[in-house]
């Protein structure tokens, strides 16, 4: 069909924003443990 080098087109976005979100998610569950640790430690000091 005409739409199909479009949708491989399509696949390829999805899959590089896809890659993006779930570093984000890693990164930003990183940065959540480490802010949680240091208010921890403010707190029990």
């Amino acid at each position: 069909m005409a739409g199909e080098p479009n949708r491989q087109g399509e696949f390829v976005a999805h899959e590089r924003d896809y890659s993006r979100f779930t570093g984000m998610v890693k990164w930003g569950t990183i940065a959540a443990a480490i802010v949680t640790l240091i208010v921890v430690l403010m707190i029990a000091s």
